[in-house]
């Protein structure tokens, strides 16, 4: 019975500890959730501002010669894969591995270190990767798409849908796709259209990056912050039940020495 006791106080301190832990990280994920969706929804309106002057160009006659525009020789697609850098988020990482391994892809640029980990490529921090990066990663990647190196180019990230809820899901960069709508807008554009396509895209492709690396770590952070508000209430469930497992050993052995006293003192 004593052994059973001391088993108990001892579950009961290590689930205490990882309680601590789980709100801790849930603090630091709440610090970090407001930062986050300003970071978002700026990247969200740079990419749609960029994404109005494309369609324009896009929608141009003299711009169906862009290498940009090319139908696809192939299938052969590069995918770039945004997940975390650590874990405790749910099933965030996880969400995001199971889409690419159902899509299609000859090559693969992680960003993330749980990304880089599995698919062994150059380390980039999905919490820290800034413009700059964006933009030397986007200019590499539209000059080996001109070189024919692959046919498709596509980002699998995670939506922003709420704080409950976040979606896998991949958008397609290249190549670009005409866009009707924009027929009815006229504009000028110097020296032509076409160059300024050319020149813009890699830009265009960086800005879309920057959207959705900022839009995955947002619901990464909020990913945690429920995962991490589960298992506290999980937690705290599980010394509930803990501690009346131990208040009834206790009793019982109260309750034995009492018996033993007793029997002894009739004798």
């Amino acid at each position: 019975m004593g052994a059973n006791i001391k088993a108990l106080k001892t579950r009961i301190r290590s689930v205490d500890s990882t309680l601590h832990l789980t709100r801790a990280m849930g603090l630091v994920a709440s610090s970090k959730i407001r930062r986050a969706n300003e970071a978002m929804n700026g990247g969200k309106q740079y990419a749609a501002a960029f994404g109005s002057v494309v369609d324009l160009l896009t929608a141009c006659p003299e711009c169906a010669h862009s290498p940009y525009m090319k139908e696809p020789e192939g299938e052969r697609t590069c995918l770039i894969v945004i997940a975390g850098d650590r874990g405790l988020a749910g099933g965030y990482n996880a969400n995001v591995f199971r889409l690419v391994a159902e899509l299609p892809h000859d090559r693969i640029v992680p960003i993330g270190k749980r990304a880089c980990d599995r698919y062994k490529g150059e380390f980039f921090s999905s919490e820290v990767f800034n413009g700059a990066q964006a933009t030397d990663m986007a200019r590499k990647l539209c000059a080996a798409y001109v070189a024919g190196e692959f046919d498709k180019l596509g980002i699998v990230s995670t939506k922003y849908v709420s704080m409950m809820t976040q979606e896998a899901m991949v958008t397609w960069v290249l190549p670009l796709e005409r866009t009707e709508q924009a027929e009815k807008v006229a504009a000028v554009f110097e020296p032509d259209e076409e160059s300024i396509l050319n020149t813009a895209v890699p830009d265009y492709v960086a800005g879309i990056l920057m959207r959705c690396v900022r839009e995955s770590f947002a619901s990464e952070v909020a990913a945690r912050r429920m995962a991490m508000d589960s298992a506290g209430k999980n937690a705290q469930s599980m010394i509930d039940n803990l501690q009346l497992q131990y208040n009834r050993a206790r009793q019982g052995a109260i309750t034995q020495e009492i018996t033993e006293i007793v029997a002894g003192a009739g004798e």
